[in-house]
């Protein structure tokens, strides 16, 4: 009986001071929220679905056009086919990517895999590049010799596919958030890119049906082929521009610094890092020095939401520096030094 007292004194106790050490950490280091809480939230419930239509469209059309560009020899038909084949492939990846970023994160991988997002729409974009440069090597092919081509089943199929690729585009637009969410964003260009195909297409079939001019079947592809090589290297852009863990273009690191500055008892604003981790969720660390006197906790709790709402960022993490910490690594820092000094000597001698 009194062991079983001693043991649950002993357990108070150690409770306790489990509290008061959880306590202090937090004193000094700060999270809004796990990085959990962000799975469903960084993209809407229905991109899914907007992908999932866009993908059996594009699906569908790219074997019309590839058959109708056999039939025809139109390189406008081939290439676009060709594009949408990409685009069939782009739009799988991305649904691939959203079931992959929904996936819990571990201690192996502890923001998840939201980058797959970031990896699937630059894949997107690399894949564009080689689509528009195919393109171009045929046309130039062609340039030389061009075939004849049957303009008016040429037309009927561009048509479709235009068609087609608006109802993509507008599923795409309704169901899926084209604006930040790089992924969707994307999909989402390339079948735009399909759609400026077709209506190259279509431009080719009228002047080859009116004035026998088969030479604008190849000029039209390379002027796609152009245009995709436009939108693919903004794709591309955007996603080594996360992938380096550049600054969110929607936020100012120097009103971040002032804003933090303007709260009560904070002396000084350092190490301040913002990062983009997938479209949509954006993260922020950083080492506050605040007054000797001031309430660590208070500090660190305005802090947070105003980065939540003045910059909509809602991962944050800081560390909150007092005058004894500061002191304690510099004292830090001047050891670390003396033993590399130290080191580099003795490797001299």
């Amino acid at each position: 009986m009194m062991s079983r007292t001693t043991d649950q004194i002993k357990q108070k106790k150690y409770e306790k001071q489990s509290d008061s050490q959880s306590s202090l950490i937090h004193d000094h280091h700060g999270h809004s929220h796990s990085h959990d809480d962000h799975l469903g939230h960084h993209h809407g419930p229905n991109n899914k679905a907007g992908l999932l239509i866009a993908l059996i469209i594009t699906g569908g059309i790219m074997f019309l056009e590839f058959a109708g560009g056999l039939l025809t020899h139109s390189l406008a038909l081939l290439a676009d086919s060709g594009h949408m084949l990409s685009d069939t492939a782009a739009l799988a990846l991305s649904l691939a990517a959203m079931w992959f970023a929904v996936r819990a994160s571990s201690p192996k991988r502890t923001y998840g895999f939201h980058r797959f997002e970031v990896l699937a729409a630059l894949l997107n974009g690399i894949t564009l590049f080689v689509i528009a440069a195919f393109i171009i090597a045929e046309a130039i092919k062609r340039f030389g010799e061009p075939p004849v081509v049957a303009s008016g089943t040429m037309m009927i199929i561009a048509i479709i596919g235009l068609l087609t690729n608006l109802a993509s585009a507008w599923f795409l637009m309704r169901n899926g958030d084209v604006k930040d969410n790089l992924n969707v964003r994307s999909a989402y260009l390339h079948v735009i890119g399909d759609a400026i195909g077709s209506v190259g297409a279509i431009i080719a079939g009228l002047l080859m049906s009116l004035f026998s001019w088969y030479m604008a079947d190849p000029i039209i592809s390379v002027v796609v082929a152009l245009l995709i090589l436009r939108s693919a290297w903004g794709i591309i852009q955007s996603t080594v521009h996360i992938l380096m863990e550049g600054t969110p273009a929607s936020v100012n690191v120097e009103q971040v610094t002032t804003a933090l500055l303007h709260i009560q008892g904070v002396k000084e604003v350092h190490d301040l890092h913002v990062w983009t981790i997938t479209s949509g969720l954006h993260s922020l660390s950083s080492h506050l020095i605040v007054e000797d006197e001031a309430d660590c906790q208070t500090i660190l709790q305005e802090a947070i939401q105003l980065i939540a709402d003045k910059f909509h960022i809602e991962h944050t993490t800081l560390q909150i520096e007092k005058s004894q910490l500061q002191l304690l690594c510099l004292r830090c820092r001047v050891h670390q030094s003396v033993k590399s000094f130290s080191a580099l000597r003795n490797a001299r001698e």
